[in-house]
């Protein structure tokens, strides 16, 4: 069979997007990225400023096999950093002080952060029956359901929160967390299962458990170097895709520099968020067939990176960082310490902190002006960490439409996807929309769009 090779227009250039691109390029194929942005990355953001270096999305990564053989190919392998090994430290909040998260099982006995009863509960849901659930529920109720209240509003809430900005009361188990269901059908303990994919990722890992990683210039070192693999001309940014077409061959209408253009395509791939998915024209039908995503909840968060002398902060900053439950009222879902996760990311004799706050729970909160949400963050770092003074350097980034949240019902999101593919064929959609909100996640969905596409395109031309 003769390869020929085929034009392919990518909507959104985050790294779901640049990954596919980099793929298809490597197959052969010729693509255009189409970019409403002025920079690639989505919501992979870093500035160097000041001697500080700022992670305004994802502020580390947890190395995949895909992660890793991307950046052997990339030839990053001299940027990439490991994170300090205090990162295996992690903090949570209970009645307003920092508490180290237990390591084992003798520093769970002794731990303040759990009653005796949320401590006994434990140990029961190790005897939790098999379950095959037929209807969908929320992670809240699942977690009820094996360990009851307690361990909830501790621990599961604010990891929810402060890691995915979700509601645990409004996450679908069977959308966001179907391995867990898995390992209940199984094991019927979620502990047992856990313990049973550790040994067996122990098994086949070549370098033990997966890394945590960044790059000497940050995050943004990842997409920069995609995009250096794909040749200039085939990218397009601050470019919005009206309208896609589709007779012989597919069509993608765009504005682009002010004025209107249309370029023929034999696939389109789209990593593009919700709403702009949602009002996506196809065919110049009436509707749009994915009108039904404007629906997805994406709950506002900010990030205040705050920069202080080394000598204000009385806390040792001995860890990843400290989640804040819900149910101690504070302002912020959770604090990073980034100076302390990597090297390089703050001047000599001083230290950063990431705080995020928003969410589901407290969408508004992201919202508030700079100087608003800088008095109530101080307020909770004063009592957690016993800052002093206030902050030499203050970076502050709103995402008004952060994370897609999986919650109840979204299965009607993915029975969409798929109808829209068979209805309209050689259009496919994946990222963060459709395989998972990590950036490990991303990368793979970039990768599996683009050899889907390869194989269909390959099939047709037999």
């Amino acid at each position: 069979m003769v390869f020929i090779p085929k034009h392919i227009a990518v909507l959104g250039g985050g790294i779901t997007g640049l990954c596919a691109a980099y793929k298809l390029t490597q197959l052969g194929h010729s693509v255009r990225i189409f970019e409403k942005d002025s920079s690639l990355g989505g919501s992979i953001k870093t500035e160097l400023s000041e001697g500080y270096l700022i992670e305004k999305g994802p502020n580390s990564l947890q190395e995949s096999e895909e992660l890793s053989n991307l950046i052997s190919e990339l030839g990053l392998q001299s940027e990439r950093i490991e994170a300090s090994t205090t990162a295996k430290n992690r903090y949570l909040v209970k009645e307003g002080r920092l508490i180290a998260v237990p390591m084992g099982i003798g520093s769970f006995i002794k731990t303040p952060l759990l009653s005796w009863h949320a401590k006994l509960s434990v140990f029961k849901e190790l005897f939790h029956k098999k379950k095959s659930r037929k209807n969908d529920l929320s992670l809240a109720d699942f977690v009820r359901d094996h360990f009851g209240d307690e361990i909830l509003a501790q621990a599961v809430q604010p990891m929810v929160s402060g890691v995915y900005a979700g509601d645990p009361e409004a996450l679908s188990m069977r959308n966001a967390f179907p391995r867990l269901l898995e390992y209940e059908e199984n094991n019927g303990s979620l502990i047992l299962g856990l313990i049973g994919a550790s040994k067996r990722k122990k098994k086949t890992a070549k370098s033990g458990p997966p890394k945590l990683i960044s790059f000497k210039k940050g995050l943004a070192t990842l997409p920069e170097a995609l995009a250096s693999q794909l040749k200039k001309e085939s990218i397009l940014l601050e470019t919005t895709v009206t309208g896609i077409s589709r007779e012989n061959t597919w069509s993608v209408t765009y504005t682009y520099l002010g004025s209107e253009h249309t370029e023929s395509f034999d696939s389109i791939i789209s990593t593009l968020p919700a709403f702009p998915l949602s009002q996506l024209a196809f065919d110049k039908l009436s509707t749009h067939p994915l009108s039904v995503l404007s629906n997805v909840s994406h709950p506002a968060v900010t990030s205040l990176f705050l920069g202080f002398k080394r000598s204000a902060i009385q806390h040792p900053l001995d860890g990843f960082g400290a989640l804040i439950p819900s149910r101690e009222k504070m302002n912020s879902l959770g604090i990073l310490f980034s100076s302390s996760l990597f090297e390089g990311r703050s001047p000599k004799d001083c230290a950063c902190l990431t705080v995020m706050l928003g969410g589901s729970l407290n969408s508004s909160l992201a919202l508030e002006n700079e100087s608003v949400l800088l008095n109530k963050v101080m307020a909770d770092l004063k009592q957690l960490l016993g800052i002093t003074e206030d902050p030499l350097f203050i970076r502050k980034t709103l995402w008004p439409k952060a994370i897609a949240q999986y919650n109840l019902g979204y299965e009607t999101m993915q029975k969409t996807f798929q109808a829209v593919e068979e209805a309209f064929p050689g259009f496919y959609v994946g990222g963060q929309l459709r395989d998972g909100i990590s950036v490990p996640d991303c990368i793979r969905a970039g990768f599996k769009l683009a050899l889907k596409t390869d194989s269909e395109l390959a099939f047709k031309n037999k």
